[in-house]
């Protein structure tokens, strides 16, 4: 049976910051942490979000101490404020890294246990219950889609990285602004796109039956695909940062039908080194896993390469991977493991976190420990 879900409260628009006060009466919340990080506060983001609340801001408690790869102790960190402050909701300003962290302190701080117990790979999806604290999303990227995920990918104090899922953790408002992504830098701009763009592509190669997704899918990378390289190289463009918005929040609402081997490989070597960026792993493993997956049952019978090229613009599906790996390079991104300095001598170790990642078991075509090393040697 498939489940088809969607949930999230969606305000977007430029200038759709300004819904956020009324999005917190909606919701009720009176007093929310801040959870962002240093680099978006500086920006001037976060005084942005709290002036749409005029006077009444001036003492709610800001965690800003979000890593670039959210991990166990900044979510004890934040839960700690979070308890401190009496608060009872929380507001996710900044990328994934944010909203992830800030989907583990909302589950961490109302229930009981370390975040580890939370975990879907340890059980955890039937521990979280609705007593999760209500998170609003404010993305300042555009690639994760987390603002509207029902999933958050933290890194446990063992070094693991896991997700913590449950339809408990979808924030119940994402406010989509995209003149908030204006001032990202080009890397970033480039990087978190084409996350987006591997959140199309694998969701639609999942094999679970679910056509809304699929459509939505195939939009959100037609938009990706013509529009990521403009706003790279243009950040001021309006129509680039929409479209990049709305390809990035695409891709999250479809990939509820689950993602593959691209983010087990990206999970697993983002938790050996986190300072790796998910978004640049995924561009490099991208074309090896969709190598690989061309010949499983549901991506021939459902013709999806043809599909793909077609929203690609391509004239043949035989180009997908090599325009991926053409446009990764366009946009200044590396197109190796070995631009990255990864060591051949830690594929055991990705191996292992791979099999053992969550999207591991929605990958179309089942993969090995052999497969997984054959992807990372041909993603070198």
């Amino acid at each position: 049976m498939s489940l088809i879900n969607y949930i999230t409260q969606i305000q977007f628009d430029i200038g759709a910051i300004a819904c956020l006060p009324a999005e917190c009466e909606r919701i009720g919340i009176t007093r929310p942490l801040i959870v962002t990080d240093r680099g978006v506060r500086a920006a001037g983001i976060v005084d942005t979000a709290l002036n749409t609340f005029g006077s009444t801001t001036a003492q709610l408690p800001i965690y800003d101490g979000t890593p670039p790869n959210p991990n166990e102790h900044a979510v004890r960190e934040a839960v700690a404020m979070f308890k401190a402050y009496g608060c009872d909701g929380i507001i996710a300003i900044g990328g994934g890294s944010a909203i992830d962290l800030a989907k583990g302190v909302a589950v961490c701080a109302r229930h009981d246990g370390p975040l580890k117990g939370f975990a879907v790979i340890e059980g955890g999806l039937a521990r979280i219950t609705p007593a999760t604290a209500p998170v609003i999303a404010v993305p300042t990227t555009a690639g994760t889609g987390s603002e509207v995920g029902r999933g958050a990918i933290l890194i446990l104090d063992d070094g693991r990285k896991v997700g913590v899922i449950s339809p408990h953790v979808v924030p119940k408002a994402a406010i989509c602004d995209p003149a908030l992504t204006l001032g990202l830098p080009a890397h970033l701009t480039a990087a978190t796109g084409m996350d987006a763009i591997a959140h199309c592509l694998e969701t639609f190669m999942a094999p679970a039956f679910n056509p809304p997704a699929d459509g939505i899918a195939l939009d959100g990378l037609w938009r990706a695909w013509r529009f990521i390289e403009r706003a790279t190289r243009a950040p001021g463009n309006l129509d680039g940062r929409i479209n990049m918005m709305s390809a990035s929040l695409q891709g999250a609402l479809a990939f509820q039908k689950g993602l593959g081997c691209v983010h087990s490989l990206s999970h697993a070597l983002g938790g050996i080194n986190p300072r790796l960026h998910h978004g640049t792993l995924n561009a490099i493993f991208l074309p090896a896993v969709i190598r690989f997956n061309r010949t499983a049952e549901t991506v021939v019978s459902e013709h999806k390469m043809q599909r793909i090229a077609q929203a690609m613009g391509l004239a043949d599906d035989s180009q997908i991977e090599d325009a991926i790996r053409d446009m990764t390079r366009t946009l200044g991104l590396p197109t190796g493991l070995g631009e990255l300095d990864v060591n051949p001598d830690l594929f055991p170790r990705i191996v292992q976190g791979a099999l053992a990642d969550h999207s591991h078991r929605t990958n179309p075509r089942e993969a090995s420990a052999e497969d997984y090393q054959w992807l990372l040697e041909a993603s070198m």
